[in-house]
This record gives C-alpha cells, structure tokens and sequence, in this order.
C-alpha cells in the first residue's frame, strides 16, 4: 500500500457532492458508524451475553445483556410491555411502546435493572441518571413478529421472501444519546475506545436491541430461528423531520464526515491496479449490490422508480465492472453516469479497500468545535462570499419559490417542523436553516470601502451568524449543503438519507419527503459470532 496521508487524486468538490439531489442518493459505506462499531467488536472478539432474562411465555418482562468493547463493560436493559394495539405509534408524541431500552455503563445489578424498569417506560417523562448512556424505545413489526412468532410455534421457519421485504422484527423511534433527559453527557465517554466515534453509544445501543429482539422472538415462538435467517433480521428505525437540521447546526461533523468518505474515495482511486483479489472481490461485491437492488422494493412510486432504475443503470454497467484494469479507469467509466450509480460506486470502492480507509473513522468526530480565524475587514468577509458561495448568491429570494419554506419548532412537540411562508402562520419563529438567504443579505450589506467587521457588525448586528458561517467554510469546505433550503424544491428526505447512510442505514423506504423507514444492522454478525472474518455485510443479501 502507498503512503497515503495526503493523495494526489484530489478529492470531488463540494459543490458536487453537497447538492440534496446527489446527497439523498448516498449509501452506506464501511465508514458507517454501525459497521465501524461492530467491526471493532468483531476485532475484539467481543460476546453479547444475557444477564437477566424475567420475560413471561407472552413476551413481557425485563431482561438484561452485557457487551464488553474497549476495556469497558456495557449493558443493555430491555423492558417488554404488552401494548394494545391502539396505542401503538411511531410518532414522536406517542406515550407507550412495545419495548423500551437503556444503555447502562457497566454491569446493571439487580437495583438497577429494577430502577431502570421503572422509568424506562416513561421515555422522556422519567428520570435517568449519568450511567444511563442512551435511551430508547421500539415497537414491532406486528405482521413480520407474528408470522415468525407462528411459524417457529408450528416447528418450522419464517418466509425468506417476507423477511427480505420487512428485515426487522422491531423498529426504534428514537434512540436518544449525549445528555437528553438527564443521561450521560457525551463527554463523559467521547474518549473510551470504541466509543469515540459519532453516535457510538447508540449504535451499540442498537445492536444490542436487536439481539434482544432475536431473543424475544425465540423465546415466545419456542424454537431457534435459523442464523442465516436472524442474521437478516435487523432492526428498523421510523425517521422524520426531526433529524434533517441536524447537518444544518453541526457544520464541522458533516465536514468531517463527508471529508473521510471523499478521502477514502480518492486513496482507492490513487491505486495503480487492481490486484487480482481485488477483482474477483469487486465482481463478487457488485453482484452482491445487484442483488440488494433486486430485493428492495418499498411502496411509494416515484422512490420505487429510482430503485427500478438504478437496478437497470447497475446492470448496464457490470461489464464495464468485470472489464476495469484500474480504479480510475472504472471511476471515469462512471462519469456520465447518474448520481445514483455514481454513490453506489462510491461505497463499493470504498468497501475494496479496507487497509487504504478504515483509518478514516478516526477523523469523523468534532473533538475540539469550530477553529475559524476572524476575517481581516470586510472586504475578506466579501472575498470569501463572493468566492465560495456564489450558489447561494445565484438565488432570487425574492421570488417566492426561492423562499416558500420556513423552518421551526413546534411548540406541542417540541421537534423540527416545516412550514409554507405564504400559507401557514409561524414565520416569525423561523429558525436559521436559511444559510444561504443569510449570506446573500450579508453580501448585499458589505459596505464599498473596507472596515473592521467588528464596526460592522455593530449596525448589522442581524449578519452575525452569517458571517460566522462565511468563517467556517472557508476552513471547513464541507461543512455546508449548497442549496437552498427554503426553496420550494427542498426534500428534506435527502438531508434524512445523507445522514442515515452514514449511521449505516439500508433499505430506505420513504413515505413521503418528510419522513423514512429504514434498517439498520441487517446482515450484521450476530452477538456470538463477532469475528474479524464476519465484518463483510455491506449490502446484504440472503442466499437462501
């Protein structure tokens, strides 16, 4: 391998690769924050094990596991309830679950398993303590838990063909970390190894609610679920609004984050050759990737035809696959292809590669904020608009397309919401998602002849934030979508599905532009088969 700590190839530009269009096409790679966890699991060897198991033959009960992952031992407390079914939601204001969850940092003894039941139900009405790491809350999947719940009851094995449809037996509606509702801060643990990266502790949080699931179900069916079955069984996830302002308000994570993957990309690109290893391997894995198009079918018609046309554009491009004596030469094979294919391509050379990116995950966290150095007068603030943010200049906001959308958040709900400026009331509580409004109203205020931006500042006080986001891109070049996101044309399901593949989320199933059903962990070893040698489940399929 080459010296690769700083590539010739340079790297997609950020106006190419941060328009919604392309980032609501993204696909999980292995820098994921799933597949990065449970491959340090697997390298450690580590053993998911049962520590409390008081689950009645119906389901219901309390149980308990524990993993142990970089020198410290985590456990998961699991409270099944008996839900009717009218009371069952995804949405955010539900008030009772099938199943509720506790990431606890070390062993829960009996006390706290006790403690933890008593409020874990509650969700963001009950009351956690600082070794409460994450808290979470699921409901079933009634037509996929019951068909299996009948047929390991009848001794025989749930419908391959339904489980590659559904893949999950439970899904999370929220899985909430870093200090909400009186849990433990992030910094509490942000530097223990193997949970240093984004969203670690609840990506363990997750795979171990699936394990729990694939115990719950066997218990109550009576009999083992075959593993080729249970390992494609993961753990579905409902995602709204709620989640899309996050890349908006964590501008250097999502520079980092897209910085890590674009670096990979180009480290795999730089190779001179493809070995013959990493031939065969890349045939094997695009006919892998053509097989999980094939199995990935969701209800809503226009999403259905891109899956239906990224399977016909995949297919097309194979022999181009099977012909490439290069990366490069593949990559450029690509270049008039759609965006679509193009970040299916991503991954999969990224997944070629492993001893070329997986030192990448290391880079992904925010450890220090933003470390921008003021601007000289506001001739450099002018400079740098005018220079990085033309997109944001080309914009008519007085049309009102341009500026239909207001972003804000409800009062009853206390979440992200998005309204119509010009037909629904609430635009004075607007929140600031309207970057690129911002920084055209700054340009448009920069007075002709240089002054101190602090003077500046003084009788524009209301450009303040647009000039500190002015600051960030120019050291952070990823660090912001380039588009509009007031417009009318703006999808929140692609700032959703961007940030989602990098959780390590599959099978997207939107059901409308402002909200998705994913799965999460399908195909991942399961708790007692974390090996170094079952770390390979980008994508999968299940040959049966």
């Amino acid at each position: 391998m080459k010296d690769h700590a700083a590539p010739p190839m340079p790297l997609r530009a950020p106006e190419t690769v941060l328009r919604l269009a392309r980032m609501g096409q993204m696909m999980p790679t292995r820098l994921s924050f799933l597949r990065v966890l449970v491959r340090r699991l697997c390298a450690e060897r580590a053993e998911v094990r049962r520590i409390h198991w008081d689950i009645c033959d119906q389901g219901y009960g309390q149980a308990a596991y524990a993993v142990d992952l970089g020198g410290h031992t985590y456990s998961l407390v699991a409270i099944s309830n008996d839900l009717p079914a009218d009371q069952r939601s995804d949405r955010v204001i539900a008030t009772a679950w099938d199943a509720a969850f506790v990431l606890f940092d070390g062993i829960a003894t009996p006390a706290e398993i006790a403690r933890i039941a008593a409020q874990a139900p509650k969700q963001e009405a009950g009351r956690f303590e600082p070794r409460d790491l994450v808290l979470s809350r699921a409901n079933k999947s009634v037509r996929m838990w019951n068909a299996t719940v009948a047929a390991l009851k009848a001794g025989l094995q749930p419908d391959p063909q339904m489980i590659r449809d559904i893949g999950y037996l439970m899904r999370t509606t929220a899985v909430y970390g870093n200090g909400k509702f009186g849990i433990a801060d992030r910094y509490l643990i942000a530097d223990r190894p193997g949970l240093d990266g984004p969203f670690a502790a609840e990506m363990l949080a997750v795979f171990m609610i699936r394990h729990f699931t694939l115990d719950l179900v066997q218990h109550v069916g009576g009999a083992p679920l075959d593993p080729s079955l249970a390992r494609h069984l993961g753990i579905g996830n409902a995602t709204g609004l709620g989640m899309a302002p996050f890349l908006v308000n964590h501008p250097v994570l999502l520079h980092n984050w897209i910085q890590a993957r674009e670096t990979a990309l180009a480290r795999v690109l730089d190779r001179d050759t493809i070995t013959d290893e990493q031939h065969t391997r890349l045939q094997s894995l695009a006919k892998r990737a053509q097989k999980h198009l094939s199995d990935w079918h969701v209800p809503a018609e226009d999403h259905d035809a891109i899956l239906r046309q990224l399977e016909a554009d995949w297919a097309a491009f194979l022999p181009q696959i099977e012909a490439a004596t290069s990366f490069a030469m593949l990559w450029d094979a690509a270049a008039d292809q759609t965006d679509t294919l193009q970040e299916l391509l991503t991954a999969l050379l990224i997944e070629l590669c492993p001893e070329d990116v997986d030192d990448l995950c290391h880079d992904m966290a925010d450890r220090h904020g933003p470390l921008i150095a003021p601007f000289a007068d506001t001739d450099a603030v002018k400079s740098a608009v005018e220079t990085h943010w033309q997109w944001a200049l080309d914009c008519d906001y007085h049309n009102a397309d341009d500026c239909r959308r207001f972003w804000y958040v409800s009062a009853a709900k206390l979440e992200p919401r998005l309204g119509d400026r010009f037909a629904e009331p609430g635009a004075e509580l607007e929140t600031p998602l309207d970057i690129a409004r911002r920084v055209a109203q700054l340009h448009a205020d920069l007075p002709d002849a240089a002054q101190p931006v602090s003077k500046f500042t003084e009788t524009h006080p209301q450009h303040t934030h647009a000039i500190n986001r002015v600051a960030l891109l120019t050291r952070y070049p990823y660090a912001e979508i380039r588009d509009n996101l007031i417009a009318a044309t703006c999808r929140p399901i692609d700032m959703l599905r961007c940030k989602l593949s990098f959780f390590g989320a599959t099978k997207f199933d939107p059901k409308s532009d402002l909200w998705t059903r994913i799965t999460l962990a399908q195909g991942a070893p399961l708790g007692d088969e974390l090996r170094p040698e079952m770390d390979d489940w980008w994508l999968p399929v299940m040959e049966r």
